[in-house]
C-alpha cells in the first residue's frame, strides 16, 4: 500500500507514517486535511511577510464546487490582515465537525466565512 520507507526519512517522518498507518481510512484523510491545512497556514504566513497588510478584504469569489481545506486557504488569502493563529482553534473544530461528524460542507463553509468576517470585524472596528 505505501511505498518503502527511503533511507533518509527521518525519525519525525517515520514515526507520523507509523502513526498515519494505524489509523482508520477516516482518520487517516482527517490527518491529511489537517496537514493540508497547517501547510496552507504556514504558506499563508510567509506571503502575509512579503506583502504589505490590507485595509480592506480582497473579493475572492466562492467557487460552488469549493471544499473546506480550499475554503480557509480562500478565506485566508480574502482576509491577509486576520491572524489566523487567534482562529486556529475555531478553525479546527470546523473542520472537525466536517470531518468527524459530518457537517456538510456548505455549512461549514458558511461557518468558516462567519468567523473570518466577525475576526475582521473585530480588528477593524
Amino acid at each position: 500500500m505505501f511505498p518503502a520507507m527511503p533511507v533518509q526519512a527521518n525519525k519525525k517522518e517515520r514515526k507520523l507514517i507509523k502513526l498515519f498507518k494505524q489509523l482508520d481510512k477516516s482518520n487517516q484523510s482527517t490527518l491529511i486535511a489537517f496537514a493540508e491545512f497547517l501547510s496552507s497556514r504556514d504558506l499563508d504566513e510567509n506571503v502575509a511577510e512579503e506583502n504589505v497588510v490590507l485595509a480592506e478584504p480582497l473579493d475572492i469569489e466562492r467557487p460552488n464546487d469549493e471544499s473546506v481545506v480550499k475554503a480557509i486557504k480562500r478565506l485566508s488569502a480574502t482576509y491577509p490582515m486576520v491572524d489566523k493563529e487567534t482562529i486556529l482553534h475555531p478553525i479546527s473544530a470546523v473542520m472537525t465537525s466536517h470531518i468527524m461528524q459530518g457537517k456538510k460542507a456548505h455549512e461549514a463553509i458558511d461557518e468558516l466565512e462567519t468567523l473570518f468576517l466577525k475576526e475582521y470585524q473585530k480588528i477593524n472596528n
